[in-house]
């Protein structure tokens, strides 16, 4: 649901065959995702993602391993400018990080919130503008999928079967219909999509 603002809420995360956002071995059990997150249709997605959204999403686990990786993509001539693009448009854009643990923000431009994260949206949908990106954070687009206020979704899909792991679209989700708005395969099986709410 878009206010007078306009601001849609958008939503990116890998997932397996079976569904996971993870292996069985926890939430950093991503072997199986690593050989699809670098090929081209990876990297294409991955500034698709980036290229409305002035605004990312984070929960503090995710913050804090993004922390670590992208800042250094972002100076770094040699990467991909696809990667370095994506890494300057996380380090300089407006970040909400969602923790009911941390004191202080761990990035500029960050600030943190202990509240429900339809609560924090809504808030969000009221000034500014451009698309508010739940930043590859399951536990933030749970909870916005439980509230509906998800308004496109980017998936990543790899040929893999994880086999145990969490699983993105938990039993409980209120019902909803979403349309196709893009769709690209990789030589290696992985597919990009995207869905747009149908409300």
């Amino acid at each position: 649901m878009t206010d007078s603002t306009g601001r849609r809420v958008t939503a990116n995360l890998s997932l397996s065959l079976d569904g996971r956002y993870h292996g069985p071995g926890g939430p950093s059990d991503f072997g199986m995702f690593a050989p699809y997150v670098t090929t081209e249709v990876a990297r294409d997605h991955l500034t698709r993602i980036w290229e409305g959204a002035t605004t990312a999403l984070l929960g503090r686990i995710n913050a804090e391993g993004f922390l670590g990786y992208w800042p250094s993509v972002a100076t770094d001539e040699s990467a991909d400018p696809r990667d370095r693009g994506y890494a300057k448009w996380l380090v300089d854009t407006e970040k909400v990080v969602f923790s009911a643990t941390l004191t202080e923000a761990p990035w500029e431009r960050t600030r943190v919130v202990n509240a429900p994260a339809a609560d924090v949206v809504a808030d969000l949908k009221t000034t500014g503008e451009g698309d508010i990106l739940v930043n590859s954070s399951p536990s933030v687009i749970k909870a916005l999928l439980s509230a509906d206020l998800i308004d496109r979704l980017y998936l990543m899909i790899f040929p893999e079967i994880a086999g145990g792991g969490q699983r993105l679209f938990d039993d409980g989700l209120p019902g909803s219909t979403w349309k196709l708005a893009h769709q690209e395969t990789g030589d290696l099986g992985e597919i990009a999509l995207v869905y747009d709410r149908v409300r």
